[in-house]
């Protein structure tokens, strides 16, 4: 059965139609129906449609504009589309083929000679989905810290500058809080480095399963340094994060090495205040008075939430 296969066909005769319909349906395909090019497109907007069938000659919008149209919009799926003429000329295959059509059969059309060009439309459309996904994971691979599965450095320095040029214009609070593991030398130096980065995905887990979906993000900052990007946020509700993000990593208990080791980590905190002209001021500006704002709980005991605004 192949009712995963969503078929759209194009066709102003509803007699043709009605043929082709209980054909398909015999053969396991779900098949929707549209009269011309125009409702075809509508209904493509609207649904996951991965094979096109359609007539060439229809009013309103006929086979080849259709083709074109569906060309030139990203439907997320690969669009497959099967061209039927009763032009069999080279120069109209050739017409019908660069518009975008992926095959054609002349009319009158053989059953089983459709069924065979749909397994191939199968085939192309399960390798064109494959490839994406792929593509996808390999996109996700290339902005990904490989050990703490958060946004790496190179993600940091391509998205907080437009998160924040966006805060600036549209005058939109932001704020961002740069964390670092308290005595994560120790960790390595009495544990081993193993230890290490199990202390640190613990931390990352306890820390990134609290942010909001969708909205704030977190990235490797370096080393044991991470920074968190707090959108819509001002800086009380930034310092509320932080303390909450110090308070849960205060009472983890990671079990490695045969014992149970504690940690704290600090909370530097800055945001955009809304109140004057900030066209001056940069990303770096926002990063280093988060900086500060963690230098300084660093000096003053470790395991402390300091924020400033810019």
């Amino acid at each position: 059965m192949r009712k995963d296969f969503e078929v759209m066909l194009v066709e102003d005769s509803r007699t043709q139609a009605l043929k082709f319909q209980i054909m398909l349906d015999s053969y396991g395909y779900h098949v929707t129906v549209a009269q011309n090019g125009l409702e075809a497109m509508n209904m493509l907007l609207n649904s996951q449609t991965s094979i096109v069938i359609t007539d060439w000659i229809m009013p309103e919008m006929d086979g080849s504009e259709l083709c074109r149209a569906i060309r030139k919009h990203d439907f997320g799926n690969y669009v497959y589309i099967i061209l039927l003429t009763a032009k069999d000329s080279k120069n109209d295959i050739i017409e019908g083929l660069e518009a975008g059509a992926d095959d054609y059969l002349t009319k009158p059309v053989d059953d089983a000679e459709l069924i065979a060009r749909l397994t191939t439309a199968e085939r192309v459309i399960r390798l064109e989905s494959s490839l994406r996904q792929r593509n996808k994971e390999i996109a996700l691979l290339s902005i990904t810290d490989p050990l703490t599965r958060v946004f790496n450095r190179g993600y940091l320095n391509d998205n907080l500058p437009k998160a924040f040029k966006r805060a600036v214009r549209y005058r939109q609070n932001l704020s961002i809080i740069i964390c670092d593991l308290d005595h994560f030398k120790s960790v390595n130096d009495d544990h081993g480095h193993q230890v290490g980065d199990l202390v640190l995905q613990a931390f990352v887990k306890a820390v990134d399963g609290s942010l909001r979906k969708d909205l704030d993000w977190m990235a490797r900052y370096g080393g044991e340094e991470f920074l968190i990007a707090l959108p819509e946020t001002d800086l009380n509700g930034g310092i509320i994060a932080a303390e909450r993000f110090r308070q849960q990593v205060e009472k983890l208990v990671i079990h490695a090495d045969g014992k149970d080791i504690q940690i704290t980590a600090s909370f530097g905190v800055s945001a955009i205040d809304q109140e004057g002209d900030k066209s001056n001021l940069i990303t770096d500006d926002l990063i280093k008075a988060a900086d500060r704002c963690l230098y300084q709980a660093k000096d003053r005991g470790r395991n402390k939430c300091i924020g400033a605004s810019i």
